[in-house]
């Protein structure tokens, strides 16, 4: 039985193509993933949505930066504290804000973006492997380490032996990470790159600030300690 969600809990969710199908084939889409993750996290139906994604397909460097001046408020349904898109699958690191928030959230996200995919690609049927994974974060070395981890995920693209603790090149894959643009990870540093998707003060007060959070990367990517949260990153 799927564990009941309960508003202002904090949960690890990923969501994978169906049989670990490539589910974002070009930057087109995942830019288009992107305009979902902000356009579905409202209570309110979308509207426009089409208007929108070109309008930030056309402003890349700073999406959604004056998009919302003729929008009323949006009531969303979840804070996205961290994301991460991979060719065949995502991780969000998420807090729902009502008790059937995520629930309403994902059917959302991922009913929008299967649409968009299909359409796009001339083909039919499912994308995403039966329901999404999601998994509560309640113990504080969780939720200490899984803003990294999900952060780290991309270092599969050039050093894979990363999850055994084999990182030859650090500098390397700092810069890696730092050159990325499909995560949350450079806003957490200070850099803008998709700064309206995500609610970050919470996690940027729990880590210290941008610097801090950059600092403790390189500790992290030292040690890649993250036996702690096997149970809980969701890859299995």
């Amino acid at each position: 039985m799927r564990e009941k969600i309960i508003a202002g809990n904090i949960y690890h969710v990923l969501s994978r193509g169906v049989d670990k199908r490539d589910i974002f084939l070009d930057d087109n889409d995942r830019f288009r993933f992107i305009h979902d993750l902000f356009e579905f996290n409202d209570t309110s139906p979308v509207n426009n949505a089409f208007y929108r994604f070109q309008y930030m397909s056309n402003n890349v460097a700073h999406p959604y930066s004056n998009i919302d001046s003729g929008r009323k408020s949006r009531k969303l349904l979840v804070e996205i504290l961290a994301f991460c898109l991979m060719s065949n699958h995502y991780h969000l690191f998420i807090r729902p804000l009502f008790d059937d928030g995520l629930f309403k959230f994902m059917k959302k996200l991922n009913t929008g973006y299967v649409k968009y995919f299909n359409e796009k690609h001339k083909r039919r049927g499912a994308l995403f492997e039966s329901r999404y994974k999601s998994i509560i974060v309640s113990d504080e070395a969780h939720f200490i380490h899984l803003p990294y981890y999900i952060h780290f995920n991309p270092l599969d693209l050039i050093m894979p032996e990363w999850r055994q603790k084999e990182i030859k090149d650090k500098e390397r894959a700092i810069r890696f990470l730092e050159n990325y643009r499909w995560s949350s990870h450079l806003d957490y540093i200070g850099r803008k790159n998709f700064p309206s998707i995500t609610s970050r003060d919470f996690l940027l007060e729990f880590f210290g600030g941008s610097e801090k959070y950059k600092q403790d990367i390189e500790n992290w990517i030292n040690n890649l300690d993250f036996n702690d949260i096997q149970s809980l990153t969701l890859e299995n």
